[in-house]
């Protein structure tokens, strides 16, 4: 016994002996009550004290770019302190970060439903609905920060810059009239009389048309840094639209029986991770057939110099080499994530409307030899989906929010069975079963997606009918990963695996002509 305790029982207050007189039940009930707060109170400072101690190991994890394990920490930490704030804000970034822009947005409400004081939490759930060009509603979080604080120029500017876009967009709405669709060539015939200055030096269509001398001179020219002029730029963007109108949204493409086919990923404005694929694999020809399986833009500094490469081989090889459209072929992503600013920055403002066009026009997926589907994100949210009704996509439009083209373009596979919503706010997760039955359906044996980055650069799911490939090694100059392209031959469509790592670039960031938005916010 405590000597406090013995001295209250030496010297008992009025009250304490009103106690003593009370049933010996109620008393021990008292003593218990409190042993029972006490204890609620040590409980939930420990709790408190283990949060902290994952929120700082989530922390350290962010720094060294392992979003994976930090979000790990961060849920650990939201599971002992729910209403925490922070660590949904911080567990937001991480999500950010790997491109779960669903995940993030539910996490940035999250944040500010928890603490409508914590304004990073704005901040998160504002940075979520930009990448998913959902502007106004970001700007709503800008407003209401810039208010909060009328002498902060960071959150005025913020603001500001994110007004601008809104407003951009509500112009371009206004002044946007329906009118007969009209080529390249038919909207820029002046670009015909384009003059070539005496002091260009580098490569040049041979009448108006690519070759390989062209296509290798090109790769040379860009490997030196130095631009292509912008009439044949002009020229190879008129010649893709015009070819690429022709195509259907369904590509179907046969291998013969003793030739290679090699299909490639998200490539991202890695030029010279592109041309390491090509010194590994060989050059593109009749004889070496290559898909690329979308994103060939954004993120990487160098994506004016992937996309004419890309474009200038499916010029010269247009039976042979083939070019699939991904969610990064959009305007919403390419304002957002480098190419607009890249080819305004390389070129004019003017061209960065013509890739818009362009991009429109892009097949959605490709079937080899009636076994194999390629598209860029994944399969759907409803039964029954057929080839046939891929082929009827009409696909000349920005990537709708729902539906067949959408889903192509932005779902994941997932482990479990059944369907779920998208980590990323766009499209849906698919598992196993739902692969089967599609495969089962259309008579094919597998799929072949892009989308996501893979340590290997590859990733075989769902007994092996699910097949992730990832051509960018280390991402964004971060994740550490590698990259791989797939090859197969026409009678034998298993299907081989070619890992590789990053090689060095130019000394320019990745995202350097990114919205300035995104790169404070993220």
């Amino acid at each position: 016994m405590l000597s406090s305790e013995l001295k209250v029982e030496q010297k008992p207050t009025e009250n304490q002996q009103e106690q003593q007189n009370t049933p010996t039940a109620e008393i021990t009930g008292s003593k218990q009550d409190g042993r029972s707060d006490t204890d609620a109170a040590l409980k939930m400072e420990q709790n408190f004290a283990a949060a902290e101690q994952y929120k700082n190991q989530g922390n350290d994890l962010l720094k060294t770019k392992e979003f994976t394990k930090a979000i790990d920490m961060y849920t650990k930490a939201i599971e002992l302190q729910p209403n925490s704030a922070i660590y949904y804000a911080n567990r937001s970034l991480a999500h950010l970060r790997q491109e779960s822009f669903g995940f993030a947005l539910q996490d940035g409400i999250s944040a500010v439903k928890s603490d409508p004081s914590y304004l990073k939490g704005y901040y998160r759930r504002a940075a979520a609905h930009m990448s998913l060009g959902k502007f106004k509603q970001a700007l709503c979080d800008f407003e209401f920060v810039a208010k909060c604080r009328p002498n902060d120029k960071d959150a005025k500017l913020k603001f500001t810059e994110c007004n601008k876009i809104v407003k951009m967009r509500a112009f371009e709405r206004a002044i946007a009239v329906d009118k007969p669709e009209k080529t390249l060539s038919e909207m820029y015939r002046d670009l015909e009389n384009i003059t070539i200055e005496d002091d260009y030096k580098g490569p040049q269509l041979e009448d108006g048309k690519v070759t390989l001398q062209f296509m290798k001179d090109l790769m040379e020219h860009y490997k030196a840094q130095k631009r292509l002029h912008r009439k044949f730029a002009y020229k190879i963007l008129c010649e893709i639209d015009v070819y690429m109108r022709a195509q259907p949204s369904l590509v179907d493409i046969s291998v013969a029986d003793d030739n290679k086919f090699t299909i490639c990923g998200d490539i991202h404005g890695q030029f010279y991770d592109l041309m390491n694929i090509f010194e590994i694999n060989g050059l593109p020809s009749e004889k070496n057939p290559y898909l690329f399986n979308g994103d060939f833009v954004d993120r990487g500094s160098f994506s004016v110099e992937c996309i004419f490469t890309l474009f200038g081989f499916k010029l010269l090889y247009p039976n042979h080499f083939f070019l699939s459209r991904g969610n990064h072929e959009s305007i919403n992503m390419n304002q957002m994530y480098g190419f607009t600013g890249e080819v305004t920055a390389k070129y004019t403002s003017t061209m960065a409307d013509i890739f818009t066009q362009v991009f429109n026009w892009l097949p959605l997926c490709h079937c080899i030899n009636q076994k194999i589907l390629v598209m860029h994100g994944g399969l759907f949210s409803s039964d029954n989906v057929t080839l046939d009704n891929i082929r009827r996509i009409e696909r000349n439009c920005q990537p709708p929010e729902e539906g067949l083209m959408c889903e192509l373009l932005w779902s994941d596979p997932q482990q479990w069975m059944g369907r779920g919503p998208s980590k990323r706010g766009v499209g849906i997760q698919f598992g196993p079963d739902v692969t089967e039955s599609f495969c089962k359906l259309n008579n094919l044996d597998y799929i072949i997606r892009s989308h996501e980055v893979k340590d290997m650069g590859y990733e075989v799911a769902h007994n092996g009918q699910c097949i992730t490939v990832f051509s960018a090694p280390n991402y964004c100059d971060t994740m550490g990963n590698m990259g791989a392209f797939i090859t197969i031959t026409g009678n034998n469509l298993q299907p081989n695996y070619k890992s590789f790592e990053a090689v060095p670039h130019p000394d320019v960031k990745p995202m350097a002509y990114a919205n300035s938005l995104m790169n404070w916010l993220t």
